[in-house]
């Protein structure tokens, strides 16, 4: 049975360096796996990487509407992104580990995922709109780098106030 993880927050360290390469493939990755998506699914999210639930292993998971508006569930280890559009959108996003504000992000609009399942089987993740968003946020987060890292500082030390959390120094 999956358990919810409590969410790290902003400042948390696992969230703010890159993660380590998963290379057990097991039924603890598996049991994870599961885990990931309860903890998504009770905190309201789209999407949720392995160090958002303090892990630190190249793992993200998703549950998220494409530009066609259909619904992409997955989950991908070892993530790489490996095309990106240059068409730009400049949607709001927001984050599990700095809650409650958003804020508007240049992200491509089609964006190649390469990675491994499970199982360690070779997978390729192709998203377009808030799927190809999502894709770019997740693998940022396993890379040690917040939505809130893309932004000015003054915005960015703004937002982590807004979401109750101290801005670095």
């Amino acid at each position: 049975m999956a358990d919810a993880r409590p969410i790290t927050y902003y400042g948390t360290p696992v969230l703010h360096r890159r993660c380590a390469d998963v290379t057990v493939f097991d039924q603890a990755l598996a049991d994870l796996i599961d885990d990931m998506f309860a903890s998504m699914y009770a905190a309201n999210g789209v999407g949720l990487a392995a160090n958002q639930i303090g892990v630190d292993a190249q793992i993200f998971v998703y549950d998220c509407p494409d530009a066609d508006d259909v619904r992409q569930k997955g989950h991908v280890v070892n993530p790489v992104i490996t095309a990106r559009s240059d068409e730009l959108d400049d949607g709001t996003e927001g984050c599990l580990s700095v809650p409650g504000p958003r804020a508007s992000v240049p992200r491509s609009t089609v964006t190649t995922v390469t990675g491994v399942d499970l199982t360690g089987e070779p997978i390729t993740v192709t998203g377009t709109g808030y799927f190809a968003r999502c894709l770019q946020h997740e693998t940022d987060h396993l890379n040690g780098t917040l939505y809130v890292d893309l932004l000015p500082t003054t915005q960015r030390d703004g937002l982590l106030r807004e979401a109750g959390l101290t801005p670095p120094a």
